[in-house]
């Protein structure tokens, strides 16, 4: 618990790029909700512990010459049935807690022994969430109150006396709604810290940086749903930050339609996620058949291509390529549909035995590639394959001015040589937050705008 509250206050004291916009959108069933809180408090016996916490004071009555001395000490919660917890939502408030449970109390009775007493608790508790400050909000406790069942006292050894069942009845009556509200206020403060360490978080991305998530603002609280949005901000190994551009624009998550959870990635952060990630070096080789197989087509095509009577248009085999990318990717998100666009320059060069060099072509790329999302445990993964590449011919040293019949072998090039090292780069995978701990599966959906990923 105090990892989980230390991940928090860390993450609170980051400070986000100003003008940032959420890149990260959530909305969570009130089912998903109610699974969330009762696993919290029930995990570890979380809620048990804290209830058989609590200081029974000492049942004290009578004596004297008008009645006997009844004296119960040593009262303490021995046993605490599993508490059933449900949660109603507020809309725009937070939620209604409910905590159901049976409480076993062992005390002693002078000079009677060994007292039990048994009772059906019933807590409700408004929760209200509010003051947003930097990732963190706040929780109030609201109405608590604590309803007792039926209390059930025995003696362990022999037949308790009346005076002592009333007694003991109306005494805890009183005191012990004054006992049981404080630790509903505890518990409720520890879960909201376990639950901001879900969303706010520095997460690793691959070995070129990190992604910040934060909470943008308070949840937004329906009948329907919860919704959170998460900022995003991605730090650069060696310094640096890439954020959401201002111009960055909202997109609404589709309805639940029975899910616990829909969680979009919008495009904008996508984008600023895969200009850290695909940083792809420029590639210098030499296209012989182990490299590219089709690097004897290729070189007779641009052969072919040289103007006949060039002078000093020799060419050496095998051919030399370089391969530039011009600029980070972008991904377009339509209905079913991802799209990453990239231009690369592509160099293809003979080289003589003085050293020198010359340049049969420089061709620009424009690449079109369909993009496959899929997630495998905390982590997006993309992949791409080429569709497609535009090409335009900027220069060469030996006449060459079309290369309109190169489109084929160059695609080839591209797709044996280049597209590889983009899925490369990829598979390292997008760390995705982990959304008040919801274990996430394989459900992308591609809609505009979003990658949304069901639950």
């Amino acid at each position: 618990m105090l990892k989980v509250l230390g991940i928090v206050l860390f993450c609170s004291l980051l400070p986000l790029s100003q003008g940032v916009v959420p890149g990260v959108f959530s909305v969570v069933s009130p089912e998903g909700i109610q699974n969330v809180v009762s696993g919290a408090l029930l995990q570890d016996g979380l809620l048990q512990k804290h209830l058989q916490a609590i200081q029974i004071p000492d049942i004290v009555s009578g004596g004297g010459l008008l009645g006997s001395l009844i004296s119960i000490t040593g009262l303490e919660v021995v046993n605490v049935q599993l508490p059933t917890v449900s949660v109603t939502l507020l809309p725009g408030i937070g939620g209604q807690l409910t905590i159901a449970t049976k409480l076993e109390i062992n005390g002693n009775l002078l000079l009677s022994g060994l007292i039990h007493i048994s009772v059906d608790v019933n807590l409700n508790a408004k929760v209200r969430v509010t003051d947003y400050s930097a990732g963190v909000f706040q929780v109030v406790i609201e109405d608590c109150q604590s309803l007792l069942g039926p209390f059930d006292i025995r003696l362990l050894s022999g037949l308790l006396p009346i005076s002592v069942n009333g007694l003991v009845s109306s005494t805890l009556t009183t005191t012990l709604p004054s006992l049981l509200c404080p630790v509903v206020n505890n518990i409720v403060t520890l879960l909201k810290v376990q639950l901001l360490g879900t969303v706010n978080a520095l997460v690793p991305l691959g070995a070129v940086g990190k992604i910040q998530y934060q909470l943008a603002s308070l949840p937004l609280i329906t009948d329907l749903h919860v919704g959170l949005d998460l900022n995003s901000v991605i730090h650069q190994v060696g310094g640096g930050n890439i954020s959401l551009p201002v111009s960055a624009v909202p997109v609404a998550l589709p309805a639940l339609q029975g899910n616990v959870l829909n969680l979009g990635l919008s495009q904008a952060f996508l984008n600023a996620a895969l200009s850290l990630l695909v940083q792809i070096q420029p590639q210098t080789f030499i296209s012989t058949l182990d490299v590219f197989s089709g690097a004897t087509q290729l070189m007779d095509a641009i052969v072919a291509l040289i103007p006949a009577g060039c002078p000093n248009c020799s060419v050496v085999s095998p051919l030399n390529i370089k391969i530039t990318t011009l600029g980070p990717p972008l991904i377009a998100l339509e209905a079913n549909k991802a799209t990453v666009k990239l231009s690369v320059k592509i160099q293809v060069f003979t080289k003589y035995s003085d050293g020198t060099i010359q340049t049969l072509l420089a061709l620009k790329a424009d690449l079109v590639l369909n993009a496959q999302a899929s997630v495998a445990g905390d982590k997006l993964l993309l992949s791409v394959s080429l569709t497609s590449a535009a090409l335009v011919l900027e220069s060469s040293d030996v006449g060459i001015v079309s290369v309109s019949g190169l489109g084929t072998l160059i695609n080839k090039l591209l797709v044996e040589t280049f597209v590889p090292l983009i899925n490369e780069a990829l598979a390292v995978g997008l760390p995705l937050p982990n959304m008040l701990g919801i274990k996430l599966i394989n459900a992308v959906q591609i809609v505009e705008g979003l990658v949304v990923v069901r639950v």
